[in-house]
């Protein structure tokens, strides 16, 4: 595994697709004259990749962009049909998933790896690079050891390398229910207040028992910041005054 810092991204041609055609994406329309976020990993569809890898770069997306990043590209050795169903499935709509089918960026970068033991053939050992203008300028690999390891390719040690006295966006999740106007104060002020945050709707993503068992509480909107229980909207009016907000 070597790192590629200072060295050209190896020049490919991808086939993506679209909804009816295929489209091919040349590495010189990726990367020219951009800075852009690669992160490469063994599979679509695969454990880590759609729980972990995957959902935190989209989340820190707009950070990464308001720090100066143009584009994050998520890269696994899969076909066209693949990758555009995995990007629809996480709902990463804030990241461009490419294909290397043939393996020939990944080997090109010196990272193309056997995976025959769980029946994927060549895949992309995991990794995260940032790119300026077709050159690499950092790389994180993660280490030779068995399995997967997933110790530093991951958004925030991106983020933290790209833009290190920058503040990441908060954890924001709302507990609501249809036609709840206290629900839709607490989330005009999130909105107000530039915030990103995740909706769970009564009876559709969680029951009046799950409130109960994680809020202690039978009303809603019931919002959590970082792990933290806010409560109501009169209780996220009051926090927000506390922050300045």
């Amino acid at each position: 595994m070597q790192d590629r810092t200072g060295q050209a991204v190896p020049q490919v041609t991808f086939r993506t697709r679209t909804d009816s055609d295929w489209k091919d994406i040349t590495t010189h329309e990726l990367f020219q004259g951009k800075t852009v976020i690669v992160f490469s990993l063994p599979g679509a569809f695969t454990p880590t990749c759609s729980s972990t890898h995957v959902p935190r770069f989209n989340q820190l997306a707009p950070a990464f962009k308001a720090s100066g990043v143009d584009e994050i590209v998520c890269m696994s050795v899969n076909d066209g049909f693949v990758m555009k169903a995995w990007q629809e499935d996480e709902n990463a709509d804030n990241l461009t998933f490419i294909p290397d089918g043939n393996g020939e960026f990944t080997e090109g970068m010196g990272l193309l790896v056997d995976k025959d033991d769980l029946g994927f053939g060549k895949r992309s050992w995991r990794y995260s690079m940032l790119v300026k203008d077709g050159v690499v300028d950092k790389m994180f690999i993660e280490p030779e050891e068995p399995g997967d390891p997933f110790h530093v390719s991951d958004a925030d040690t991106m983020f933290a390398y790209v833009a290190p006295d920058a503040k990441k966006p908060a954890d924001v999740t709302v507990f609501t229910r249809p036609g709840c106007p206290f629900c839709a104060k607490a989330k005009a002020m999130l909105a107000d207040a530039g915030m990103q945050y995740e909706e769970l709707v009564l009876n559709r993503d969680y029951t009046e028992e799950t409130l109960r068992a994680v809020a202690g509480a039978t009303s809603v909107p019931q919002v959590y910041l970082n792990g933290e229980k806010i409560g109501g909207s009169d209780d996220l009016e009051r926090w927000m005054a506390s922050q300045g907000a």
